[in-house]
C-alpha cells in the first residue's frame, strides 16, 4: 500500500516539476501583463452566464440585497435545479442536491478549495451565512475557469461561496458592524474588520454569533382534527471567525490565507407526530480549517498556483433517551490537502491547463466499533479552452486515484478511474449576446467513510457511483444596460446514475450498502430577468427560474419503486422575484414552492408531502453621512404563514420577521 501510494505521488509531483523547470524565465512580468491576466479572470458576472459553456448561475451581494434574499437556503432557492433538504428554523441542517444527482454529489468550494465530509460526504450548508458573503455561484458541469484544482472539476456540479475580499482602495481602517434580530428568539451580532497597510498587504478579521430559540409554534392535521403546538428542543447557538490576508511581494505573486472556525451547540429537534413532539437529541460540531494560495505570472503565458489547506472536524452526539440508556458518539476527522496547477496561455485563442491533488483524509470516533478509516486520494486534470470570436469549446480529462485503508479492520477497495468532459458555446449573432451550449461530463463518486464501514451498514467492497450528465441550452441577454435590459437562460439535460449506493435491510438489526441502483433524469430548468430603469433613480427587477424534473428509479424492473420518482425530488420547482429601487425604500416581494413529492422511493400510501409557496416581503434603505452608512432592512418570511414541510414531519416555521441594523465606517 505504501510503495503504490509512494509510487503514484512521485509521479505526480515529477510531471508537475518537470514542467516548471521547462518554462521558469529570468524575466519578470511587467504590470501591464498582470492587469491583462486579471482582467481575464474577472470577466463580468452576466457576461459569463450568457457565454459559459456550461449552465451557471450567479448571485452578487447586491442583487441578493435588492431581490430580498436573508439566508444561505434562500439565496439556493432562487437558483434552478437545486433540491434542498432543510429541517427547519436557523439551526436546522441543510444540504443540497443539483438536478437528482443528491447532495454527496454536489462539491461546495469556499474561496476556492472545496470543503469536504469525509464520514458523511454532505455539507451543511447552514453554517455559512451570508453576511461575509461577496457572490455564491452554482456550475453544473464544468467550469469555464481552468485555472482551478483537479478537485474542483471532480463532482457533477459545484457550489462556489466567494467571501468579501480585503480592501485595496486605501489604507484607513474600515469597520463593519451588523445587529440582526427576530421571531423565535433569533438574535445575531457580526463584526469585520478590514485595513490595507500598504499597497503589499491586507488584512480582514471576521466574527459572528447567532442564538435563536427556534421554538416557532406549527399545526399538523390527523384526518378531522388539527393540532398546534411548539417546536421543542430546537435552541442553537453557534459562532464563526475568520482571518484573512492578501500579501502582493510585486505585481506578479500573490499569496492570500485564511484561518477559520465554526462552533455550533445545538439541539436537534425530533420528528413531529400526532401527540408526539419529544426529543433530547443534541450535536455540538466544531470545525477549524486553514488554507493558503499562491499564484505567480510569467510573461511567456505561463502561470502557477498552489493550494494548501488543512481541516479539522468534531461532532459530538448525546440521545439520553435512547432505549437501554445514554446514546454517544463522537466522530473526529481531519484532512490535509495540497494542489499545484499550471496554466500556458500561448495566445488569446488557447489555453491549457495541469492540475495535480493530493489528499489524505482519517476518521475516528468513540465507538466500540471503531475502524479507524483512512484514505489516500490523488486527482489530476488535464484542460483545454479554445475561444475564438463566437466559439468557445473546453475539453478536460480527469484521472482519479483512492487507495483506501483501516489501521484496526479490513480496508475498503482501492478505485481508479478516467473521467472526460467536453462543452461547448456558441454564439449565433455577430450583434446580439446569443448562445447556443452543449455539454457532457462523466464523473464518479467514491464511497464516503459511513458507506464503506459504519457498523452494521457498511459495506468494504462497494464500487463508486458512476455518472453521466448531458445538457444543451440556449442563453440570451440584451445589450441595452440603460433603460431596459433582460437575461434568459433555457437548458434541458439528461443524467444517468449507475452503481448507485443503497442501503438494504438484511434483518430488524442490520442493512448493508450495495450497489444495486440506477437513477435516471430527465428534466429542464429556465431563468429569466428583466429590468426596467424608468430613471436614474427608479428600477423595476423581475426575476424568475422554473425546473421540471422526471429523476426514476431504475433500479430493478418489476420492484415496486422502478420507473417512480426518487424520494424528497419533487418534479415541479421555480422561484419569482419582483424589487423596486427608489430613493425612499426599496422593497422587494419574492416567493419560492415546490410541488408535492415523497417520502420513500417506493411511494407509500399516506408519506406524500403536499407542496408549498412560500412568500417573503423584504424592505431596506441605506444613509450615507461621509464615509460612513447606515443600513436598516426588515423582512417578513413566509407572509402568508403557510404552514408546510420539506423534510418529512420536520415543519419549517410560519411567519416571522428579522430586523437588520448595519453601520459602517
Amino acid at each position: 500500500m505504501k510503495k503504490r501510494i509512494t509510487t503514484l505521488w512521485i509521479c505526480c509531483v515529477m510531471s508537475m516539476l518537470c514542467a516548471l523547470a521547462q518554462t521558469q524565465r529570468r524575466d519578470t512580468t511587467t504590470q501591464q501583463n498582470y492587469k491583462i491576466q486579471e482582467v481575464v479572470i474577472t470577466e463580468s458576472k452576466k457576461a459569463r452566464t450568457v457565454s459559459s459553456t456550461a449552465p451557471l448561475h450567479i448571485l452578487g451581494r447586491q442583487e441578493m440585497l435588492k431581490t430580498g434574499i436573508t439566508d444561505m437556503a434562500d439565496a439556493l432557492h432562487r437558483m434552478p435545479g437545486i433540491n434542498l433538504r432543510d429541517y427547519g428554523g436557523a439551526g436546522g441542517v441543510k444540504t443540497v442536491s443539483v438536478r437528482g444527482f443528491g447532495a454527496k454529489h454536489t462539491g461546495v468550494s469556499y474561496d476556492g478549495i472545496m470543503l469536504s465530509d469525509s464520514q458523511s460526504g454532505e455539507i451543511d450548508l447552514s453554517r455559512y451565512s451570508l453576511d461575509n458573503v461577496d457572490n455564491i455561484s452554482l456550475v453544473v458541469g464544468d467550469n469555464d475557469e481552468i485555472f482551478i484544482p483537479a478537485r474542483n472539476a471532480s463532482t457533477p456540479a459545484t457550489l462556489s461561496i466567494q467571501t468579501i475580499g480585503v480592501p485595496t482602495a486605501d489604507t484607513a481602517p474600515h469597520l463593519t458592524t451588523q445587529l440582526k434580530i427576530g421571531s423565535f428568539g433569533y438574535i445575531s451580532p457580526f463584526l469585520r474588520y478590514e485595513q490595507n497597510f500598504s499597497n503589499k498587504f491586507a488584512f480582514s478579521a471576521v466574527g459572528e454569533y447567532t442564538y435563536a430559540e427556534n421554538d416557532y409554534p406549527y399545526s399538523i392535521k390527523n384526518i378531522t382534527m388539527t393540532m398546534h403546538d411548539h417546536r421543542t428542543n430546537s435552541r442553537m447557538s453557534s459562532g464563526h471567525g475568520e482571518l484573512n490576508f492578501v500579501w502582493n511581494p510585486n505585481p506578479t505573486n500573490r499569496l492570500s490565507g485564511k484561518v477559520y472556525y465554526y462552533d455550533n451547540d445545538r439541539q436537534l429537534p425530533g420528528q413531529v407526530h400526532y401527540y408526539v413532539n419529544v426529543s433530547k437529541e443534541t450535536l455540538h460540531d466544531q470545525n477549524a480549517f486553514g488554507q493558503l494560495i499562491y499564484q505567480t505570472f510569467w510573461t511567456n503565458g505561463l502561470s502557477f498556483k498552489w493550494y494548501g489547506k488543512y481541516n479539522w472536524y468534531a461532532s459530538r452526539y448525546r440521545d439520553p433517551l435512547y432505549t437501554g440508556g445514554v446514546m454517544d458518539a463522537d466522530y473526529w476527522q481531519r484532512e490535509a490537502y495540497t494542489s499545484a496547477a499550471l496554466l500556458y496561455s500561448p495566445n488569446e485563442h488557447w489555453a491549457f491547463d495541469y492540475s495535480a491533488d493530493y489528499f489524505y483524509n482519517n476518521l475516528n470516533s468513540s465507538l466500540a466499533t471503531d475502524t479507524r478509516p483512512f484514505r489516500h486520494s490523488i486527482l489530476q486534470s488535464v484542460t483545454a479552452k479554445y475561444r475564438h470570436q463566437r466559439l468557445n469549446i473546453l475539453a478536460r480529462v480527469l484521472y482519479s486515484s483512492y487507495l483506501n485503508d483501516a489501521k484496526d479492520g479490513d480496508g475498503a477497495d482501492d478505485m481508479r478511474k478516467l473521467s472526460p468532459s467536453l462543452s461547448f458555446s456558441y454564439k449565433l449573432l455577430d450583434n446580439q449576446n446569443i448562445y447556443v451550449r452543449a455539454s457532457y461530463k462523466n464523473i464518479f463518486r467514491a464511497p464516503t467513510f459511513n458507506e464503506n464501514y459504519y457498523f452494521h451498514y457498511g459495506s468494504p467492497d462497494l464500487k463508486p457511483e458512476s455518472t453521466d450528465q448531458y445538457n444543451i441550452g440556449v442563453t440570451w441577454r440584451s445589450g441595452d444596460e440603460q433603460k431596459t435590459s433582460w437575461q434568459i437562460t433555457v437548458d434541458g439535460y439528461y443524467n444517468h446514475v449507475k452503481d448507485k449506493i443503497v442501503a438494504i435491510p438484511y434483518n430488524m438489526f442490520i442493512w448493508r450498502c450495495v450497489n444495486v441502483g440506477k437513477v435516471r433524469t430527465l428534466g429542464t430548468e429556465a431563468t429569466a430577468q428583466l429590468t426596467h430603469r424608468f430613471n436614474e433613480h427608479h428600477a423595476l427587477t423581475w426575476m424568475g427560474s422554473y425546473s421540471l424534473q422526471d429523476t426514476e428509479n431504475r433500479a430493478l424492473p418489476g420492484s415496486s419503486s422502478y420507473g417512480l420518482q426518487l424520494a424528497y425530488t419533487p418534479k415541479h420547482t421555480g422561484s419569482m422575484t419582483l424589487s423596486y429601487e427608489n430613493p425612499w425604500v426599496n422593497i422587494s416581494l419574492n416567493g419560492q414552492g415546490v410541488s408535492s413529492r415523497w417520502a420513500n422511493n417506493e411511494h407509500y400510501e399516506s408519506t406524500e408531502i403536499d407542496g408549498y409557496w412560500d412568500t417573503n416581503l423584504s424592505a431596506y434603505r441605506s444613509f450615507t453621512f461621509g464615509k460612513h452608512t447606515i443600513e436598516g432592512r426588515f423582512d417578513i418570511k413566509n407572509l402568508f404563514d403557510q404552514q408546510y414541510e420539506i423534510v418529512r414531519f420536520y415543519p419549517m416555521p410560519g411567519r416571522s420577521w428579522q430586523l437588520t441594523i448595519n453601520y459602517k465606517f
